[in-house]
């Protein structure tokens, strides 16, 4: 259960952040003093903070920096009145989360404290680097021990204590954000603040709000001065997730702080210097992106320093099992389940999905399988119907696969019936984009092993799988048009 701790000596106040609070599952902490405050922070420490800026017998600022001696990582959100707004705005430069004007609205309350957990479990959470299928005491773990995710391990002990960019690749649903705070955590900045922003997720305009902040009236809807995430990150981390996503304009913005660690709020002048180190992430095809100036190639280099790129869950082999294992027990305390095993039939198919949606889809179909099990075993009547559809339709596609490449008469015959003026090339290309097709679903998608399979590299299959209009999703498909 998190814990609020709320400091200030106006009664109605902690009264108000009680009653916000008391249907939810967060314990609220009070106290009237600063140094009951800091005693409470020392005896429960508290997950979120909630500081007066006036006290009276001291001074918030000055309270706030005893705060970060003691717990540097706690979020310190401040309660200000109105005409008091600059000096929370200077005690954010200084490091506290965000800040909340009286008279406070307890729907503003609940959300920022929300957020300033989250970024408090993000921060305090480590990542730990396992094959074991019991799950770790505290915080996250990565499971796998196939040699794609053992390199993966070596690739963030190399970088982690490096203080460079790093840019994590891979599908959705693979894992980026659990790489990103566990290079965090192995850093020499694993003291300082970290937050994590989903660039696709917010607008442009938004977006460039959060992360460069803005000055009072830049935009419409701007009614005061916003500190951005650069600026209350100094010293931290800031992880990037789907960069791929972010305007041209917010891509400049973000390469000149890369070069020059310099920024402007949206609508000011005024030249704001931090000190972040960026982690970025995408599942999108960013040299393509290049191609099509749809993004930077300047800002690409900077934010490219370092690559890891991850594997997708079908690359993984035995390390399906192994998650399995490991979300079976963290599910059966969450659920309250005493599930033992999966049975071997159930097992098969879940080995063999090609999980287009990686280690979080896993998660899905695990948990709602666990909730429709009326037994300690899983088996193939508990799992969701989707994981049937997806493994009859691979099964058909190789099939279908097969026929088709008996029919290369029937293409031929085509080629004369429309007078094709280049036949050599067009059967050529039909019989690359069958081979490949073909390879493809032998290896359920894996392009390592269908590269090695084809005895060409691996950049090179994706040129050919792009210049031949096959798509690799649940099944392996090419488009004859």
């Amino acid at each position: 259960m998190p814990k609020l701790l709320v400091i200030d000596d106006d009664r109605s106040v902690l009264r108000l952040v009680e009653k916000s609070f008391e249907d939810s599952n967060v314990s609220v902490l009070t106290a009237g003093t600063a140094d009951e405050g800091m005693e409470s922070i020392k005896r429960d420490e508290p997950d979120a903070l909630l500081l007066d800026i006036m006290l009276p017998e001291a001074n918030g600022l000055e309270v706030a920096t005893q705060v970060k001696h003691l717990d540097a990582k706690l979020p310190i959100i401040f309660i200000t009145a109105l005409d008091d707004s600059d000096t929370a705005i200077n005690a954010m430069t200084r490091g506290a989360y965000d800040y909340l004007l009286k008279p406070l609205d307890k729907q503003h309350v609940q959300d920022i404290v929300e957020r300033a957990f989250e970024t408090r479990r993000l921060m305090q959470s480590p990542v730990h680097m396992q094959d074991a299928s019991t799950p770790a005491e505290q915080g996250d773990a990565m499971v796998g021990r196939s040699a794609a995710v053992m390199d993966v391990y070596k690739q963030i002990g190399r970088v982690a204590p490096q203080d460079v960019a790093v840019l994590i690749r891979g599908e959705s649903g693979t894992g980026k954000e659990l790489v990103a705070r566990a290079i965090y955590h192995h850093s020499a900045r694993k003291g300082e603040c970290f937050m994590a922003i989903n660039c696709a997720a917010l607008s442009d305009t938004l977006l460039e709000s959060e992360l460069f902040g803005h000055e009072k009236g830049a935009f419409t809807g701007a009614e005061r001065r916003h500190i951005g995430k650069f600026e209350q990150c100094n010293g931290g981390t800031i992880f990037l997730d789907e960069i791929g996503d972010m305007s041209p304009s917010t891509q400049s913005k973000v390469l000149r702080l890369l070069q020059e660690q310099k920024f402007e709020r949206v609508g000011g002048t005024e030249t704001i210097e931090t000190d972040v180190r960026i982690i970025s992430a995408t599942n999108r095809d960013l040299e393509q992106m290049i191609k099509d100036n749809e993004f930077r190639l300047d800002l690409f280099h900077r934010l490219n320093t370092f690559e890891i790129e991850l594997p997708p869950l079908r690359e993984r082999g035995n390390d399906i099992k192994l998650l399995l294992e490991y979300f079976l027990a963290i599910f059966n305390k969450k659920l309250q389940k005493q599930i033992t095993g999966i049975s071997d039939e159930a097992m098969k198919i879940l080995t063999s999905s090609p999980w287009p949606g990686n280690i979080r889809e896993l998660q899905g179909v695990l948990r709602k399988a666990m909730l429709m099990a009326t037994g300690p075993v899983l088996v193939p009547e508990f799992l969701p119907d989707e994981v049937a559809r997806a493994e009859d339709t691979v099964g058909s596609s190789k099939d279908a696969g097969h026929r088709d490449e008996l029919d290369f008469g029937a293409f031929l015959d085509k080629l004369s019936s429309n007078q094709s003026a280049d036949r050599y090339g067009d059967a050529l290309q039909w019989m690359e984009r069958h081979l490949l097709t073909h390879v493809l679903s032998e290896t359920n998608g894996n392009q390592s092993k269908a590269a090695e399979r084809l005895g060409i590299t691996r950049g090179s299959l994706r040129n050919k799988i792009r210049s031949l209009n096959i798509s690799i999703d649940n099944v392996v498909t090419a488009d004859d048009e």
